[in-house]
């Protein structure tokens, strides 16, 4: 029976990789974000991200059509992973995910803000999704949906595990070949992956843990920090 395995990831959380490692399946066809342009043009039209034009020009910016889309493949493939940014759905009916296989991938939140703020200057709650997913979790269990919630860093200190446990959430066999993958992009890439994907481009699998400290904040973005602690401890919850 064909699934679908949606990754409600926030950014800079090594969900590429996640995504890389499940395209290394030849019973799995991944998509990667697919709701991009649904949030750039409908939920933060005026967020200047790299790229932009070329995402607006490359994917529907409408969220029935590409759920559409997303369901025709389905008929095609066994399985379709798909590597989503949980804040790209933002005030979203989350209904069309009630029988996807709905995996929430979280990360210490000063590491995420310190990365991301690299990329975007200034981020806010709305844009790293801790919000979002701690309401997407409430919303799942609210509904007894089954969920699962995995953090990077425990991907990272073992990853056979972690897919392990997930490949069996999902209801499929764990392939060793999920752990490795040659170095360069996939033809799935998005066209920002110029702009996001180096390090995973420069990788060929996950990258071994490394328990360093965590760059300091700015002192404006204390607020953010405190405000994303909330929701992530919530979500840790899970694990």
């Amino acid at each position: 029976m064909s699934k679908v395995i949606c990754l409600w990831a926030s950014p800079r959380n090594i969900s590429t990789a996640l995504m890389y490692s499940f395209a290394q399946r030849s019973d799995v066809k991944v998509l990667d974000e697919p709701f991009y342009a649904h949030y750039l043009k409908n939920i933060n039209p005026d967020v200047d991200h790299p790229g932009k034009k070329e995402i607006l020009d490359n994917q529907s910016a409408d969220l029935k059509t590409v759920v559409k889309e997303i369901d025709i493949l389905k008929q095609q493939y066994e399985c379709v992973f798909i590597k989503n940014m949980t804040h790209h759905l933002r005030g979203a009916d989350f209904s069309f995910a009630e029988e996807w296989y709905n995996i929430i991938l979280t990360r210490d939140p000063q590491k995420a803000i310190i990365s991301f703020s690299k990329v975007i200057p200034n981020p806010t709650i709305d844009d790293l999704g801790y919000k979002l997913q701690y309401d997407l979790a409430n919303f799942f269990t609210s509904k007894k949906i089954n969920f699962k919630v995995i953090s990077s860093e425990n991907l990272l200190k073992n990853p056979k595990e972690v897919l392990s446990d997930v490949c069996k959430f999902s209801k499929m066999k764990f392939n060793p070949q999920m752990l490795s993958w040659r170095k360069g992009g996939i033809v799935e890439d998005g066209v920002w992956a110029k702009y996001w994907y180096k390090n995973v481009h420069n990788s060929d699998g996950f990258s071994p843990w490394v328990n360093k400290p965590s760059e300091e904040i700015n002192a404006n973005q204390f607020e953010l920090l405190e405000e994303a602690k909330h929701y992530y401890q919530h979500l840790i919850s899970y694990l």
